[in-house]
């Protein structure tokens, strides 16, 4: 049964940085994985995935400021990470750890296209 586990949110003023991490186990074939956030009262939005091949993609809104990784890769039990740089207000939000089996993987694919999703992590950037 694959389980994820978000850590890491916390409040942070504009221009800084956070990492957030998932704990994830369970993984016993091949996935893709990723982070969407929900902002209050707005739509959920895919900001960043990582194929089980390595192959990375990143939502307009966070490119060059955010970094998807998982350490180890190809691992039943692995962490994945999202490291957020030059933070604004508008990154604030609750943040969810993702999955899907191995297949299309990219920040255009829908909510319902990810089964797995951990409990989310709250981030708040303010001025």
């Amino acid at each position: 049964q694959v389980h994820l586990a978000e850590s890491g949110g916390d409040s942070v003023q504009v221009g800084g940085s956070l990492r957030l991490s998932c704990a994830a186990s369970g993984l016993y074939t091949v996935f893709c994985m990723g982070w969407f956030r929900q902002p209050p009262g707005k739509e959920r939005e895919l900001v960043a995935t990582i194929d089980a091949d390595g192959s990375i993609g990143y939502g307009d809104s966070v490119k060059g400021r955010f970094t998807i990784s998982q350490d180890p890769e190809d691992n039943a039990e692995t962490t994945l990470f999202l490291q957020m740089e030059s933070l604004k207000p508008e990154d604030s939000a609750m943040y969810y750890c993702v999955a899907k089996p191995a297949g299309l993987c990219s920040p255009d694919l829908p909510a319902d296209a990810f089964g797995y999703w951990g409990q989310g992590t709250q981030v708040t950037v303010s001025s």
